[in-house]
Protein backbone atom coordinates (compact mmCIF):
# COMPACT_ATOMS: atom_id res chain seq x y z
CA UNK A 1 0.00 0.00 0.00
CA UNK A 2 2.76 2.40 0.52
CA UNK A 3 4.15 1.74 -2.47
CA UNK A 4 1.38 3.05 -4.25
CA UNK A 5 0.56 5.60 -2.22
CA UNK A 6 4.69 6.82 -3.44
CA UNK A 7 3.87 6.92 -6.83
CA UNK A 8 0.50 9.21 -6.27
CA UNK A 9 1.51 13.04 -6.99
CA UNK A 10 2.41 15.12 -3.44
CA UNK A 11 -0.79 16.55 -2.66
CA UNK A 12 -2.94 13.55 -3.17
CA UNK A 13 -0.71 11.49 -1.45
CA UNK A 14 -0.70 13.97 1.36
CA UNK A 15 -4.53 13.76 0.93
CA UNK A 16 -4.82 9.99 1.50
CA UNK A 17 -2.37 10.07 4.91
CA UNK A 18 -4.00 12.78 5.87
CA UNK A 19 -7.54 11.81 5.94
CA UNK A 20 -7.08 9.09 7.94
CA UNK A 21 -5.39 10.96 10.02
CA UNK A 22 -7.90 13.13 10.69
CA UNK A 23 -10.49 9.76 10.61
CA UNK A 24 -8.46 8.75 13.55
CA UNK A 25 -8.64 12.17 15.30
CA UNK A 26 -12.57 12.52 14.97
CA UNK A 27 -12.92 8.77 16.56
CA UNK A 28 -10.05 9.23 19.12
CA UNK A 29 -11.77 12.62 20.42
CA UNK A 30 -15.09 11.13 20.37
CA UNK A 31 -14.70 7.24 20.95
CA UNK A 32 -14.75 7.80 24.87
CA UNK A 33 -18.40 9.27 25.20
CA UNK A 34 -20.09 5.86 25.24
CA UNK A 35 -17.80 4.67 28.39
CA UNK A 36 -16.08 7.63 29.64
CA UNK A 37 -18.47 7.71 32.30
CA UNK A 38 -17.93 4.27 33.30
CA UNK A 39 -13.98 3.96 33.41
CA UNK A 40 -14.50 6.95 35.82
CA UNK A 41 -16.77 5.33 37.64
CA UNK A 42 -13.82 2.17 38.02
CA UNK A 43 -11.49 4.81 39.54
CA UNK A 44 -12.82 4.95 42.95
CA UNK A 45 -15.86 4.92 44.88
CA UNK A 46 -18.24 7.86 44.18
CA UNK A 47 -21.43 8.85 45.16
CA UNK A 48 -23.82 9.51 41.94
CA UNK A 49 -23.58 13.39 42.34
CA UNK A 50 -19.86 13.13 42.30
CA UNK A 51 -19.49 10.74 39.14
CA UNK A 52 -21.64 12.97 37.21
CA UNK A 53 -18.98 15.70 38.19
CA UNK A 54 -15.95 13.90 37.45
CA UNK A 55 -16.91 12.41 33.93
CA UNK A 56 -17.93 16.11 33.16
CA UNK A 57 -14.41 17.26 34.32
CA UNK A 58 -12.59 14.50 32.24
CA UNK A 59 -14.78 15.33 29.13
CA UNK A 60 -14.76 18.84 28.79
CA UNK A 61 -11.29 19.56 29.86
CA UNK A 62 -9.59 18.15 26.62
CA UNK A 63 -11.64 21.04 24.93
CA UNK A 64 -11.11 23.43 27.60
CA UNK A 65 -7.07 23.02 26.91
CA UNK A 66 -7.88 22.88 22.83
CA UNK A 67 -9.36 26.22 22.94
CA UNK A 68 -6.70 27.99 25.11
CA UNK A 69 -3.43 26.34 22.67
CA UNK A 70 -4.95 26.69 19.36
CA UNK A 71 -3.61 29.93 18.38
CA UNK A 72 -0.11 29.37 19.68
CA UNK A 73 0.29 25.85 18.10
CA UNK A 74 -0.81 28.26 14.51
CA UNK A 75 1.70 30.60 15.58
CA UNK A 76 4.00 27.59 15.57
CA UNK A 77 2.92 26.37 12.31
CA UNK A 78 3.69 29.66 10.30
CA UNK A 79 7.13 29.85 11.68
CA UNK A 80 8.49 26.08 11.85
CA UNK A 81 6.04 23.91 9.16
CA UNK A 82 2.80 22.10 9.62
CA UNK A 83 4.60 18.64 9.55
CA UNK A 84 5.90 19.30 12.44
CA UNK A 85 2.85 20.31 13.70
CA UNK A 86 1.25 16.87 12.39
CA UNK A 87 4.10 14.86 13.70
CA UNK A 88 3.72 16.66 17.63
CA UNK A 89 -0.45 15.87 17.35
CA UNK A 90 -0.59 12.50 16.16
CA UNK A 91 2.57 11.12 18.35
CA UNK A 92 1.64 13.09 21.61
CA UNK A 93 -2.10 11.89 21.13
CA UNK A 94 -0.87 8.54 20.74
CA UNK A 95 1.54 8.28 24.12
CA UNK A 96 -1.61 9.91 25.73
CA UNK A 97 -4.51 7.07 24.61
CA UNK A 98 -1.73 4.57 25.75
CA UNK A 99 -1.34 6.14 29.24
CA UNK A 100 -4.77 6.70 29.49
CA UNK A 101 -5.30 2.84 29.18
CA UNK A 102 -2.87 2.79 32.52
CA UNK A 103 -4.88 5.25 34.85
CA UNK A 104 -5.33 4.14 38.59
CA UNK A 105 -7.11 7.43 39.54
CA UNK A 106 -9.53 9.93 38.21
CA UNK A 107 -7.05 12.48 38.76
CA UNK A 108 -4.66 10.67 36.24
CA UNK A 109 -7.66 10.55 34.08
CA UNK A 110 -8.29 14.50 34.14
CA UNK A 111 -4.52 15.35 33.77
CA UNK A 112 -3.96 12.93 30.11
CA UNK A 113 -7.41 14.31 28.95
CA UNK A 114 -5.70 17.81 29.40
CA UNK A 115 -2.70 16.86 27.67
CA UNK A 116 -4.95 15.46 24.69
CA UNK A 117 -6.53 18.69 24.44
CA UNK A 118 -3.26 20.32 24.44
CA UNK A 119 -2.09 17.87 21.84
CA UNK A 120 -4.24 18.34 19.27
CA UNK A 121 -4.62 20.34 16.24
CA UNK A 122 -3.96 17.38 13.86
CA UNK A 123 -7.30 18.28 11.79
CA UNK A 124 -6.60 22.60 11.90
CA UNK A 125 -2.84 21.73 10.15
CA UNK A 126 -4.16 19.05 8.12
CA UNK A 127 -6.79 21.09 6.53
CA UNK A 128 -3.72 23.84 6.07
CA UNK A 129 -1.39 21.97 4.59
CA UNK A 130 -4.04 20.49 1.84
CA UNK A 131 -5.41 24.13 1.15
CA UNK A 132 -1.85 25.63 -0.01
CA UNK A 133 -0.50 22.07 -1.46
CA UNK A 134 -3.70 21.15 -3.88
CA UNK A 135 -4.00 22.72 -7.53
CA UNK A 136 -6.57 25.09 -6.99
CA UNK A 137 -9.02 23.20 -9.38
CA UNK A 138 -8.79 19.97 -6.91
CA UNK A 139 -8.99 22.46 -3.97
CA UNK A 140 -12.49 21.91 -3.05
CA UNK A 141 -12.37 17.69 -3.58
CA UNK A 142 -9.33 18.01 -1.13
CA UNK A 143 -10.89 19.83 1.27
CA UNK A 144 -14.15 18.00 1.23
CA UNK A 145 -12.38 14.68 1.60
CA UNK A 146 -10.67 15.77 4.98
CA UNK A 147 -14.14 17.15 6.45
CA UNK A 148 -15.63 13.63 5.29
CA UNK A 149 -12.78 12.01 7.38
CA UNK A 150 -13.46 14.68 10.04
CA UNK A 151 -16.87 13.61 10.39
CA UNK A 152 -16.74 10.12 9.49
CA UNK A 153 -14.31 9.65 12.57
CA UNK A 154 -16.97 11.98 14.77
CA UNK A 155 -19.74 9.69 13.73
CA UNK A 156 -18.35 5.93 13.99
CA UNK A 157 -16.50 6.90 17.03
CA UNK A 158 -18.94 6.56 19.80
CA UNK A 159 -20.28 3.41 17.99
CA UNK A 160 -16.70 2.06 17.66
CA UNK A 161 -15.81 2.53 21.04
CA UNK A 162 -18.59 1.09 22.45
CA UNK A 163 -18.06 -1.98 20.57
CA UNK A 164 -14.52 -2.03 21.84
CA UNK A 165 -15.53 -1.83 25.79
CA UNK A 166 -17.85 -4.41 25.06
CA UNK A 167 -15.73 -6.85 22.98
CA UNK A 168 -12.56 -6.09 25.11
CA UNK A 169 -11.90 -3.29 28.28
CA UNK A 170 -12.05 -0.10 28.10
CA UNK A 171 -8.24 -0.06 29.15
CA UNK A 172 -8.05 -1.95 25.85
CA UNK A 173 -9.77 0.31 24.13
CA UNK A 174 -7.48 3.38 24.61
CA UNK A 175 -4.26 0.74 24.07
CA UNK A 176 -5.74 -0.01 20.79
CA UNK A 177 -6.24 3.61 19.64
CA UNK A 178 -3.06 4.88 20.86
CA UNK A 179 -1.33 2.55 18.42
CA UNK A 180 -3.26 3.29 15.46
CA UNK A 181 -1.98 6.86 16.44
CA UNK A 182 1.27 5.23 16.45
CA UNK A 183 0.65 4.41 13.00
CA UNK A 184 -0.84 7.66 12.08
CA UNK A 185 2.37 9.09 12.94
CA UNK A 186 4.74 6.74 10.91
CA UNK A 187 2.50 7.40 8.08
CA UNK A 188 3.06 10.82 8.36
CA UNK A 189 7.11 10.64 8.96
CA UNK A 190 7.70 8.79 5.98
CA UNK A 191 4.69 9.80 3.45
CA UNK A 192 3.88 13.23 3.92
CA UNK A 193 5.94 15.84 2.05
CA UNK A 194 5.63 19.84 2.72
CA UNK A 195 6.66 22.72 0.58
CA UNK A 196 6.64 25.46 2.84
CA UNK A 197 7.06 29.16 3.03
CA UNK A 198 7.11 30.69 6.38
CA UNK A 199 4.11 33.33 7.09
CA UNK A 200 6.05 37.01 7.79
CA UNK A 201 5.16 38.38 11.18
CA UNK A 202 2.88 41.41 10.71
CA UNK A 203 1.37 40.13 7.38
CA UNK A 204 -2.17 39.73 9.39
CA UNK A 205 -4.62 42.02 10.45
CA UNK A 206 -4.95 42.65 13.85
CA UNK A 207 -8.18 41.30 15.97
CA UNK A 208 -9.62 44.59 16.02
CA UNK A 209 -8.86 45.30 12.54
CA UNK A 210 -10.78 42.21 11.78
CA UNK A 211 -14.24 43.28 13.16
CA UNK A 212 -13.80 47.23 11.88
CA UNK A 213 -13.78 44.96 8.15
CA UNK A 214 -16.74 43.02 8.78
CA UNK A 215 -19.78 44.61 6.96
CA UNK A 216 -22.32 43.32 9.96
CA UNK A 217 -20.21 43.02 13.30
CA UNK A 218 -23.42 41.96 15.41
CA UNK A 219 -24.54 39.77 13.40
CA UNK A 220 -21.18 37.92 12.93
CA UNK A 221 -21.27 37.70 16.47
CA UNK A 222 -24.76 36.48 17.00
CA UNK A 223 -23.73 33.50 14.80
CA UNK A 224 -20.67 33.14 16.61
CA UNK A 225 -22.68 32.96 19.81
CA UNK A 226 -25.37 30.55 17.91
CA UNK A 227 -22.64 27.82 17.71
CA UNK A 228 -21.44 28.37 21.19
CA UNK A 229 -25.24 27.29 22.11
CA UNK A 230 -25.41 25.01 19.75
CA UNK A 231 -22.32 23.00 21.06
CA UNK A 232 -23.53 23.52 24.59
CA UNK A 233 -26.85 21.71 23.78
CA UNK A 234 -25.52 19.52 21.77
CA UNK A 235 -22.83 18.51 24.56
CA UNK A 236 -24.85 18.48 27.85
CA UNK A 237 -25.33 15.12 27.85
CA UNK A 238 -22.27 13.55 26.11
CA UNK A 239 -20.52 12.66 29.65
CA UNK A 240 -23.00 11.22 31.33
CA UNK A 241 -24.95 9.84 28.56
CA UNK A 242 -24.04 5.90 29.79
CA UNK A 243 -24.79 6.61 32.69
CA UNK A 244 -28.65 7.66 31.63
CA UNK A 245 -28.70 4.76 29.37
CA UNK A 246 -27.57 2.74 32.48
CA UNK A 247 -30.59 4.27 34.43
CA UNK A 248 -33.27 3.80 31.50
CA UNK A 249 -31.91 0.23 30.21
CA UNK A 250 -32.35 -0.85 34.42
CA UNK A 251 -28.87 -2.06 34.00
CA UNK A 252 -29.87 -4.89 31.92
CA UNK A 253 -27.96 -5.63 28.25
CA UNK A 254 -24.53 -4.05 27.05
CA UNK A 255 -24.88 -0.43 28.45
CA UNK A 256 -21.73 0.28 26.60
CA UNK A 257 -23.14 -0.40 23.04
CA UNK A 258 -26.55 0.95 23.57
CA UNK A 259 -24.48 3.81 24.72
CA UNK A 260 -22.37 4.17 21.64
CA UNK A 261 -25.77 3.99 19.76
CA UNK A 262 -27.43 6.52 21.39
CA UNK A 263 -24.49 8.97 21.27
CA UNK A 264 -24.20 8.67 17.09
CA UNK A 265 -27.69 9.10 16.57
CA UNK A 266 -26.96 12.80 15.85
CA UNK A 267 -24.16 12.18 14.12
CA UNK A 268 -25.73 10.21 11.91
CA UNK A 269 -28.76 12.40 11.41
CA UNK A 270 -26.93 15.07 10.08
CA UNK A 271 -24.90 13.09 7.86
CA UNK A 272 -28.19 12.46 6.27
CA UNK A 273 -30.15 15.31 6.26
CA UNK A 274 -27.49 18.33 6.09
CA UNK A 275 -26.87 18.62 1.85
CA UNK A 276 -30.75 18.31 1.96
CA UNK A 277 -31.30 21.11 4.19
CA UNK A 278 -28.55 22.63 2.79
CA UNK A 279 -30.19 23.13 -0.85
CA UNK A 280 -33.56 24.03 1.05
CA UNK A 281 -31.78 27.11 2.59
CA UNK A 282 -30.13 28.18 -0.62
CA UNK A 283 -33.66 28.86 -2.10
CA UNK A 284 -35.97 30.52 0.91
CA UNK A 285 -32.86 32.23 2.53
CA UNK A 286 -30.04 30.95 4.97
CA UNK A 287 -31.56 32.87 8.33
CA UNK A 288 -34.66 31.58 7.53
CA UNK A 289 -33.22 28.13 7.86
CA UNK A 290 -31.63 28.51 11.05
CA UNK A 291 -34.92 29.78 12.39
CA UNK A 292 -36.69 26.41 11.07
CA UNK A 293 -33.75 24.61 12.98
CA UNK A 294 -34.33 26.50 15.78
CA UNK A 295 -38.09 25.42 16.43
CA UNK A 296 -37.39 22.13 15.64
CA UNK A 297 -34.62 22.06 17.82
CA UNK A 298 -36.91 23.00 20.37
CA UNK A 299 -39.73 20.51 19.44
CA UNK A 300 -37.38 17.99 19.82
CA UNK A 301 -35.18 18.35 23.10
CA UNK A 302 -38.23 19.22 25.33
CA UNK A 303 -40.04 15.72 25.14
CA UNK A 304 -36.47 13.55 25.13
CA UNK A 305 -36.62 15.12 28.97
CA UNK A 306 -39.84 13.04 29.58
CA UNK A 307 -38.02 9.52 27.84
CA UNK A 308 -38.73 6.20 29.53
CA UNK A 309 -36.32 3.67 27.48
CA UNK A 310 -33.30 3.73 25.64
CA UNK A 311 -34.76 3.56 22.22
CA UNK A 312 -36.88 6.56 22.98
CA UNK A 313 -33.71 8.16 23.51
CA UNK A 314 -32.04 7.14 20.29
CA UNK A 315 -34.80 8.27 18.39
CA UNK A 316 -35.49 11.85 19.78
CA UNK A 317 -31.52 11.80 19.81
CA UNK A 318 -31.63 11.12 15.97
CA UNK A 319 -34.39 13.93 15.53
CA UNK A 320 -31.70 16.35 17.31
CA UNK A 321 -29.45 15.66 14.83
CA UNK A 322 -32.27 16.60 12.11
CA UNK A 323 -32.36 20.28 14.13
CA UNK A 324 -28.39 20.37 13.84
CA UNK A 325 -28.61 19.75 10.01
CA UNK A 326 -30.94 22.51 9.67
CA UNK A 327 -28.69 25.27 11.47
CA UNK A 328 -25.06 23.80 11.48
CA UNK A 329 -24.29 24.75 7.73
CA UNK A 330 -26.58 27.41 7.35
CA UNK A 331 -24.09 29.37 10.07
CA UNK A 332 -21.07 28.39 8.19
CA UNK A 333 -22.77 29.69 4.69
CA UNK A 334 -24.01 33.13 6.29
CA UNK A 335 -20.46 33.66 7.87
CA UNK A 336 -18.72 32.83 4.48
CA UNK A 337 -21.86 35.68 3.03
CA UNK A 338 -21.26 38.32 5.46
CA UNK A 339 -17.33 38.35 5.74
CA UNK A 340 -14.98 39.80 3.31
CA UNK A 341 -12.71 36.78 1.68
CA UNK A 342 -9.19 38.45 3.14
CA UNK A 343 -10.81 37.59 6.93
CA UNK A 344 -12.27 34.46 6.30
CA UNK A 345 -10.46 31.94 7.79
CA UNK A 346 -9.75 34.04 11.05
CA UNK A 347 -13.03 34.16 11.14
CA UNK A 348 -13.79 30.83 10.87
CA UNK A 349 -10.76 30.61 13.73
CA UNK A 350 -12.83 32.58 15.96
CA UNK A 351 -15.88 30.80 15.18
CA UNK A 352 -14.09 27.68 15.94
CA UNK A 353 -12.91 29.09 19.21
CA UNK A 354 -16.72 29.34 20.31
CA UNK A 355 -17.36 25.83 19.19
CA UNK A 356 -14.59 24.70 21.01
CA UNK A 357 -16.26 26.78 24.51
CA UNK A 358 -19.41 25.12 23.74
CA UNK A 359 -17.81 21.79 24.18
CA UNK A 360 -16.23 23.06 27.62
CA UNK A 361 -19.61 24.83 28.35
CA UNK A 362 -22.04 21.95 27.85
CA UNK A 363 -20.63 19.05 30.04
CA UNK A 364 -20.14 21.37 32.46
CA UNK A 365 -23.61 22.84 32.33
CA UNK A 366 -24.78 19.29 32.15
CA UNK A 367 -23.30 18.03 34.86
CA UNK A 368 -24.44 20.69 37.16
CA UNK A 369 -28.50 20.66 35.93
CA UNK A 370 -28.25 16.37 36.30
CA UNK A 371 -27.32 17.20 39.78
CA UNK A 372 -29.75 19.42 40.61
CA UNK A 373 -32.98 17.52 38.56
CA UNK A 374 -31.55 14.28 37.58
CA UNK A 375 -30.68 13.56 33.94
CA UNK A 376 -34.08 13.99 32.58
CA UNK A 377 -33.45 17.49 33.45
CA UNK A 378 -30.79 18.25 30.52
CA UNK A 379 -32.98 18.09 28.17
CA UNK A 380 -35.42 20.43 29.48
CA UNK A 381 -32.91 22.92 30.20
CA UNK A 382 -31.52 22.74 26.93
CA UNK A 383 -34.97 23.81 25.30
CA UNK A 384 -35.23 26.75 26.89
CA UNK A 385 -31.81 27.60 26.49
CA UNK A 386 -32.78 26.96 22.44
CA UNK A 387 -35.33 29.52 22.90
CA UNK A 388 -33.22 32.08 23.99
CA UNK A 389 -30.84 31.66 21.37
CA UNK A 390 -33.97 31.80 18.89
CA UNK A 391 -34.76 35.14 20.13
CA UNK A 392 -31.40 36.49 20.07
CA UNK A 393 -31.10 35.48 16.23
CA UNK A 394 -34.26 36.44 15.55
CA UNK A 395 -32.84 40.10 16.63
CA UNK A 396 -29.85 40.29 15.17
CA UNK A 397 -31.71 39.50 11.51
CA UNK A 398 -34.57 42.00 11.58
CA UNK A 399 -32.85 43.89 8.48
CA UNK A 400 -32.33 40.60 6.76
CA UNK A 401 -36.45 40.51 7.05
CA UNK A 402 -36.96 43.97 6.12
CA UNK A 403 -35.34 43.27 2.84
CA UNK A 404 -31.47 43.86 3.54
CA UNK A 405 -29.02 41.61 2.11
CA UNK A 406 -25.87 40.29 2.97
CA UNK A 407 -24.43 41.35 -0.31
CA UNK A 408 -25.15 45.24 0.30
Amino acid sequence: MTKKLAGLPTWQRNLFVLWFGVFMTGIGFSEVLPFLSLYVDTLGNFSKNQLTFYSGLAFAITFLMTAIVSPFWGKLADSKGRKLMLLRASLGMAIVFLLMGLAQNIWQLVFLRALQGLFGGFVSNANAMIATQTPKERSGYALGMLVTGVTGGQLLGPFIGGILASVVSYRVSFFITGIIFLLVFTLTLTLVKEEFTPIERGASPSRKEVFKLLPFPKLTVGLFTTTFIIQTVNLSISPIVALFVRELNYGAGSTTFLAGVVAAMPGIATMIAAPRFGRIGDRIGTHRMIMIGFVLAFIFMLPTGFVTTVWQLAIMRFMIGISDATMLPAVQTMLTKSTPREITSRIFAYNQSFQSLGAVAGPMLGTVIASVLDYNGIFIFSAFLIVLNAILFFIRTRFLRAGGSLDD
